[in-house]
């Protein structure tokens, strides 16, 4: 997620990250379905919507979930919670009423229609999610003698030194063939205020560039209250210590202004939803068998209470939303095509670490108020609290979020209490209060979730050619649905865009007879 903007950008349409969301207003599923009974398997976000929407459509629904609550991986620990991982890597939070950390999904971009429309008809409250903070740090462990850099800092110094370079390169006519002679008049106008160039057209030390990148000495009031500006960062130094590299965090569509969170943490999400349909929900249920015939489907599943005792729960229909990591271990009755496209979908490895300190020392100290701050530290990135500004007593970080990679499998091997650890000691490198202040922390390592076996489905151009479509036929009697099935995956909205599509397609088939 530090790479170059462009190429990181490119790469993330490639493969459906940055697609744009496709909802295109609330679902009519008009017409009677005459009493057809539809059976979901998980109540994620794309279960929970397809059964809300079946229900009040006119169908019977029933859904079989693998954990003891709803939500899949739309989920928020809070004090109390205990939970385990593969390998029996049990946990629980002992953060303090009120701190919560969501180890699954945590933004909604602004654009994500789908998710925003249901929050409004749930009454999910929101709140603004802080992504860009000018005050948040750019850290690298081998520039600037690893000390971290505000964000401010980077970028408006970035920004400057090549807007003076473009404005020499203006003034003496180099862009002659390329650029008008009057438009070349406005560049040099529209450089001097987007970069922050005084009236030589340099970018240099004084009051013009601190109007954008802040003091030395702010001003203040009384004798002595005239501001001091601060010296720019070099453009060689910039460009060695590749902290440019994260700013394509701050402008890239899925982040940029306004994202938000609901009040209480993510969660809320699935919990408005369990509200609607938690009576259709069979909780513990661990689907083994999934079978059809011209006639129905018969899915056989245990009580994960009661090993050994098996179940049997038939439908006409199947929306099937389980992860393609559990599916392709399952026996399930459907066309070659749909098992090759269920076994051509790895997923990405993710790991979360939620810290709690005895204090907020973040805003009392560095004044950062909201906002992420990256790094190339194992841990990738730090995420501020949106929520709480300037209250006093303790909060709770995001301290470590991979994606992929050597740093999130390092941290996947560990215990979760050694990524704790290793979350306090990395971030003490940026924060030098971490050690002093922390007092306990958890963490979640996606590719040990027993209900997921990974964080996402992580889509290659080449298998989204070959096996995309088969993925989302309805194949017999079963379609299968949730954020692997969308060109949004790792985002809620995938999950519910891809529900949405798969009963309005089933509908049809239904009215057909």
């Amino acid at each position: 997620m530090t790479a170059g903007s462009a190429a990181m950008y490119q790469a993330m349409t490639t493969m459906g990250l940055a697609a744009e969301s496709g909802y295109k207003g609330r679902i009519k599923l008009e017409g009677d379905p005459k009493g057809a009974t539809v059976l979901i398997l998980g109540a994620g976000l794309a279960g929970m919507t397809a059964a809300l929407e079946l229900r009040q459509a006119g169908y019977k629904v029933k859904i079989l979930e693998y954990n003891n609550r709803a939500g899949g991986r739309n989920w928020t620990v809070r004090g109390g919670d205990t939970f385990s991982e593969l390998g029996g890597g049990k946990q629980t939070c002992e953060f303090e009423e009120g701190l919560y950390v969501n180890l699954g999904p945590w933004r909604i971009p602004y654009h994500h229609n789908g998710l925003l429309d249901y929050c409004k008809r749930l009454g999910v409250k929101l709140e603004p999610f802080q992504q860009i903070n000018h005050n948040a740090f750019l850290h690298s462990s081998t520039a600037f003698g690893g000390k971290p850099q505000r964000v401010r800092d980077i970028k408006t110094d970035f920004q400057g030194h090549t807007s003076e370079l473009l404005a020499k390169v203006t003034q003496k006519g180099k862009l002659e063939g390329d650029v008008t002679k009057e438009d070349q008049e406005m560049l040099l106008e529209a450089l001097k205020s987007w970069g922050a160039l005084d009236k030589d057209y340099a970018y240099a030390k004084g009051l013009t560039s601190a109007e954008y990148r802040g003091y030395e000495k702010d001003p203040g009031g009384g004798l002595g209250a005239a501001p001091v500006p601060g010296d720019p960062i070099g453009l060689s130094d910039i460009l060695k210590s590749k902290l440019w590299g994260s700013l394509a965090n701050f402008a890239l569509y899925e982040f940029q202004t306004t994202m938000f969170q609901p009040v209480g943490g993510m969660g809320k999400v699935g919990e408005a939803f369990a509200k609607e349909v938690g009576d259709l929900i069979t909780f513990n249920a661990k689907v083994t068998k999934i079978d059809q015939d011209e006639k129905g489907v018969t899915v056989t599943y245990e009580d994960t209470t009661k090993p050994g005792a098996v179940q049997e729960a038939s439908a006409d229909w199947c929306i099937c939303t389980i992860p393609l990591t559990i599916l392709s271990q399952i026996e399930v009755k459907v066309s070659g095509a749909m098992q090759a496209a269920i076994a051509a979908v790895p997923y990405a490895s993710s790991v979360k670490v939620g810290l709690q300190f005895k204090r907020r020392f973040w805003e009392e100290d560095d004044l950062i108020f909201g906002g992420v701050s990256y790094t190339d530290l194992p841990i990738t990135q730090i995420s501020y609290p949106s929520t709480g500004f300037n209250t006093t007593g303790k909060g709770v970080l995001l301290g470590c979020y991979t994606w992929n990679g050597p740093n999130s499998y390092e941290f996947t091997a560990l215990s979760p209490q050694d990524r704790v650890k290793r979350a306090v000691e990395y971030g003490s490198q940026i924060h030098p209060q971490y050690k002093d202040e922390f007092e306990n922390g958890v963490s979640w390592a996606w590719h040990r979730s027993p209900y997921t076996l990974g964080c996402a489905g992580d889509w290659t151009e080449e298998a989204r050619q070959e096996h995309y479509g088969n993925l989302c036929q309805l194949d017999g009697r079963i379609m299968l649905a949730g954020e692997h099935a969308s060109y949004i995956p790792a985002w809620q909205e995938g999950a519910i865009l891809s529900a949405l599509n798969a009963i309005g397609r089933l509908h049809k088939r239904v009215l057909q007879g």
